[in-house]
């Protein structure tokens, strides 16, 4: 019989600089590029899988680069032997061996997934409940610029087949609200659009925004940082209400639902600690009907492969969309079919994530252990 036992553990790092040039957020924030890291874990019977985690800069999510990667150095000595069919019981080991720092297990996470799939010749979305259908809607985010060159960014976005996109506003009141008005005149009527704010603004702002655009169709994603401003928010207006920063565990999740706080939720695998953590919080909000967009904080094919998977899983009729980071970025870490048409993508179908990785691509690992 196969041995699943955990036998090696590789830590790689690859920068995956963006496409577009530099991602801007609110507050003058701003990213070049992806500062990934890669996990391989080896079975004792050869089988190998793989994980990735990569934050945007160290200003957009509790997490950094630098620090995931000595966490995860000092995580994976401490899971060779252990049995890696074990998921759950992992988590719950690296729970008890490093508190808090969600994002630091979510490569590790991901890649025992992706050896469970590949050992037992299941894809991801059979292992996470079972696809429904075979693609899943994209959107584009629209990084912060003057309206003017934001609306020629959708444009572009539109030519390339997207059809959902996603405005990142959360600067200026009285320039964010130029921004949106430019952006919904410069696309189809029938484009969906999300303003995300990325908890930049407080109750005042968001006010002012909502009784400025309330003729426009978008649905308002993570306005303020705390969760009472956002309550209070909820309370003063029958705009669509989609949390991302806020909802980082099952319990805020249940809070939310308790309060009448979300249409729907928008669920990073890096932040609330990989597909474990991220399954959990999404079988929650299908059972109480709500909206699912499942993504994470940047990375290539691995992490697309990964969060797009556990969507797949999902029901259609909540689904709401995700991103192509691995389209984002100039580099890639994997092979996989990620057909596009239509602002729509097919997820790779093989055992585990579906794709080839080729470590010796990366270099050097940073760090190895093993049996």
């Amino acid at each position: 019989m196969a041995d699943a036992t955990i036998s090696g553990i590789r830590i790689y790092r690859q920068w995956q600089p963006f496409r577009d040039g530099t991602y801007r957020c609110s507050g003058g924030r701003s990213a070049e590029g992806f500062d990934s890291t890669i996990v391989e874990i080896t079975s004792r019977d050869g089988a190998r899988g793989y994980g990735e985690m990569a934050p945007l800069g160290s200003f957009y999510d509790p997490a950094f680069a630098a620090g995931a990667r000595e966490a995860m150095k000092e995580l994976a000595p401490q899971l060779l032997g252990c049995a890696a069919s074990g998921i759950e019981a992992l988590y719950r080991r690296m729970e008890l061996l490093l508190k808090g720092h969600p994002y630091a297990k979510s490569a590790i996470d991901m890649a025992l997934w992706d050896l469970a799939g590949k050992r037992s010749g299941l894809s991801l979305a059979a292992l996470s409940g079972g696809a429904e259908g075979e693609q899943l809607a994209l959107y584009r985010s629209i990084a912060q610029q003057a309206p003017e060159a934001m609306a020629i960014r959708a444009t572009k976005y539109i030519a390339e087949g997207y059809r959902r996109l996603q405005v990142k506003v959360g600067l200026d009141v009285n320039e964010d609200i130029a921004r949106l008005e430019a952006v919904r005149a410069a696309v189809p009527t029938d484009t969906v659009l999300f303003c995300d704010a990325n908890a930049s603004w407080g109750t005042a702002e968001t006010r002012r925004f909502l009784m400025a655009t309330r003729n426009l169709d978008y649905t308002l994603e993570q306005p303020c940082a705390s969760y009472e401003e956002n309550l209070a928010i909820r309370r003063a207006t029958d705009r669509p209400l989609v949390l991302d920063e806020t909802i980082d565990s099952a319990d805020m999740l249940i809070r939310a639902i308790s309060d009448g706080l979300v249409d729907g939720i928008t669920i990073k695998l890096a932040r609330v600690g990989g597909l474990t953590r991220a399954k959990l919080l999404r079988d929650i909000a299908i059972s109480k009907n709500l909206k699912v967009t499942i993504e994470d904080t940047g990375g290539a094919q691995i992490d697309t492969a990964a969060y797009s998977g556990l969507l797949l899983s999902t029901p259609e009729h909540l689904r709401q969309h995700t991103v192509d980071f691995h389209n984002w970025v100039t580099v890639a870490n994997a092979t996989g079919e990620f057909a596009i048409s239509g602002g729509m993508m097919a997820v790779p179908g093989g055992p585990g994530l579906g794709l080839d990785v080729e470590p010796d691509l990366f270099g050097e690992p940073l760090f190895v252990c093993s049996l």
